[in-house]
């Protein structure tokens, strides 16, 4: 376990967090400016993708960080079956919810139900699919639907704030299960879908297209939202959420509706949009 790794088992989380939104909100020239190039330079972002591409044109560093990319910069696959890639970044773990578990890496998982706060939201989920991917500091941090579907409930499930970084996923146990995340229920032509935005550390917030800012708000009980009969009906390929710093959304899936792309696998890159499971025929 690197050191990074065992002092966030001690650090304040929260107010680091708190430091790192105002931070990340602050319009003071200087600072802004000195944590865009830094980040731009230490990552490699491809601002030539950007629906702004001078990095002195953005009144803060979020955003910066939530930038927008140029109209085309990702397609959907298109092949209307495939259900899309929700973001860039890269395969964390990917494959089918065994027993109700869900695989972080070697020697390590977590239930759907804990990832959910909800063993009754689990149940559909049972022998279903998973995919997580991880969105490092230089990728687009909008995340989008892989499926059209209309919002059921969106369920805040406070936690801690561990780096969700390759190191921390070996070591940490049920980390993302751990972390304040914000669960997304969808239903759909062919059932549930979830999709669930695990906050990390230094992470400033999510943000939602039909509520904005859903993390932080701190609290130490699940909050849940009912949005059933409000209309809230996001398309395929269509944005849904973003986060305000680099983290992780992991899509649960029910059994037999669909097949996980043959090309994935655990470290795989990927970009917004590529096929990431193929609906089976019915």
């Amino acid at each position: 376990m690197s050191l990074v790794t065992t002092l966030t088992y001690a650090l304040p989380h929260r107010l680091l967090s708190s430091l790192a939104r105002a931070l990340a909100y602050s319009e003071n020239p200087a600072i802004k400016q000195w944590l865009i190039d830094t980040v731009a330079r230490k990552f490699g972002v491809a601002l030539e993708e950007a629906a702004e591409p001078d990095p002195r044109s953005y009144p803060t560093f979020n955003a910066f960080f939530t930038r927008a990319l140029k109209p085309g910069a990702r397609q959907a696959d298109p092949d209307p079956r495939t259900l899309a890639m929700p973001a860039d970044g890269r395969i964390s773990q990917l494959g089918r919810i065994a027993d109700g578990r869900i695989f972080q890496a070697k020697g390590q998982s977590f239930t759907a139900a804990e990832l959910l706060g909800d063993a009754d939201a689990a149940a559909p989920f049972e022998h279903g699919l998973f995919a997580t991917v991880y969105l490092s500091p230089k990728d687009y941090h909008r995340v989008h639907m892989p499926w059209t579907g209309t919002l059921r409930e969106t369920v805040h499930v406070p936690g801690r704030l561990f780096s969700v970084g390759p190191d921390a996923v070996r070591n940490v146990p049920r980390l993302f299960a751990r972390n304040e995340r914000l669960v997304c229920h969808f239903d759909t032509d062919f059932g549930p879908m979830a999709s669930v935005m695990v906050g990390a550390l230094l992470v400033s917030g999510v943000e939602t297209v039909w509520s904005g800012v859903e993390i932080p708000r701190y609290a130490d009980h699940i909050t849940r939202k009912d949005w059933r009969g409000k209309g809230i009906t996001l398309q395929r390929f269509e944005e849904m959420a973003r986060f305000n710093y680099g983290s992780t959304v992991i899509v649960l899936l029910p059994p037999g509706v669909a097949a996980l792309d043959p090309t994935l696998a655990a470290e795989t890159p990927v970009k917004l949009g590529q096929a990431l499971a193929k609906r089976a025929d019915t």
